[in-house]
């Protein structure tokens, strides 16, 4: 039984190769086409044919085969290996100049060279703020400075988180430093204009309080005068007479 049945998977196998054959059929028109497509050589067949129907493929054709293209593409390959490296090493330079810079910006060494003095300049200005209220200004000038506070408060954490060199992060730092200086000073200024006017408005309201009697003022006039009349008198009574009027005469 399993002989006749290898029998017969041999008998199929054999039977298929012979029904599988190869047929190969030339056609020299196309291999000549083919032929001047890829390398320009050889000549396009039947002439006739492609004289009257493709006369100017016919002359351009040998010219402009794919060899000649394949041949200038390498070229041009070739030439832009020197262009490669070129390019590599200017984008290495680049990468390494760019590796400092992002070194230099994510350590901010301007705010330690800087920062302790802005502190002191913004907390200057901070106390001075909450001044304000006890020189006389009103709730509405300290909001108002409040507000410069808070705009200088919001520019130093722009400049703390921004992506720029310490260099250009040192000139801002500076610059906000400038102008909290400035408007400290304005500060101090608008607080003694305001501790000034206190004062004076006191004075005024004091004097119209007060009330003059005239009558004792005079009288204290004219006890001061008896009193050094009277002093002049007892310096000047071994050479002097008096006739009783309140008037006086110095012998000689």
């Amino acid at each position: 039984m399993k002989r006749l049945i290898l029998l017969v998977v041999l008998l199929a196998g054999v039977a298929g190769a012979q029904a599988q054959t190869v047929t190969y059929n030339h056609d020299a028109a196309k291999m000549n086409q083919i032929t001047v497509m890829e390398t320009g050589a050889g000549v396009l067949k039947p002439e006739l044919y492609y004289r009257l129907f493709h006369n100017r493929y016919r002359k351009r054709a040998a010219s402009t085969n794919k060899l000649s293209y394949r041949t200038l593409s390498g070229v041009h390959l070739y030439n832009q290996v020197d262009e490669a490296k070129t390019i590599d090493t200017a984008l290495v330079k680049r990468a390494e100049i760019e590796a400092l810079n992002m070194a230099d910006r994510q350590i901010d060494l301007a705010w330690l060279a800087e920062g302790d003095k802005v502190n002191k300049t913004m907390e200057r200005f901070k106390r001075n703020i909450d001044r304000i209220v006890s020189a006389g200004g009103s709730p509405s000038d300290r909001e108002r400075w409040t507000e410069y506070y808070r705009v200088y408060e919001c520019a130093l954490s722009a400049v703390k988180d921004a992506y720029m060199p310490n260099a250009q992060r040192k000139k801002e730092y500076l610059r906000i430093y400038d102008d909290v200086s400035k408007q400290n000073e304005l500060l101090v200024r608008y607080l003694v204009s305001r501790h000034n006017a206190a004062l004076a408005s006191d004075l005024l309201a004091a004097t119209d309080s007060r009330t003059v009697n005239k009558s004792s003022i005079a009288s204290n006039a004219l006890g001061r005068w008896n009193s050094a009349r009277r002093m002049v008198r007892s310096s000047n009574s071994s050479g002097s007479d008096d006739d009783g009027n309140g008037e006086e005469s110095v012998n000689r």
